[in-house]
């Protein structure tokens, strides 16, 4: 199986970036999070990250990624996941396997835009506020969803 994590803007530097909201961990941490979930599955999975602060080129790698038949993606849009219908648009015709991601709990921040998600609707779910473990536990939730044992 293969996964493409997508992150967003402002997420290039996870672990350092506002420690108190978003976490410690950097996404170093996601593969052995990953082999900690799925124990030996973890070796039929091939995980690839993307980051970009551009809309234009998450768009492209989505569809990069609908070109290759990736199997699923992991997408953290961070703040496009409240205002970009481009993306939402790309992610309702390309038809892959989704689940949406964020680091903190956006339902308890205190900005009620951040509380709406344009993305979530072509999602297959969402996972919030558990810091790079929400990452991990979207791959687990997408070797489920795809019929994995």
């Amino acid at each position: 199986m293969e996964f493409v994590v997508i992150n967003g803007p402002n997420l290039g530097f996870l672990g350092q970036r506002q420690p108190e909201i978003y976490g410690s961990t950097g996404m170093d941490a996601l593969p052995g999070l990953v082999d900690r979930l799925l124990g030996a599955d973890a070796r039929r999975v091939r995980l690839t990250q993307f980051q970009s602060n551009s809309e234009g080129a998450l768009i492209d790698r989505l569809e990069e990624a609908w070109k290759a038949r990736t199997d699923g993606l992991i997408v953290n849009a961070g703040a496009f996941t409240h205002t970009s219908l481009a993306l939402a648009d790309c992610l309702a015709w390309i038809k892959i396997p989704c689940v949406e991601v964020h680091l903190s709990n956006v339902h308890a921040r205190q900005s009620s835009l951040r509380h709406t998600s344009l993305i979530a609707r072509h999602c297959i779910g969402a996972i919030a506020g558990f810091g790079i473990m929400s990452y991990a536990l979207a791959v687990q939730a997408l070797w489920e969803h795809l019929g994995q044992p």
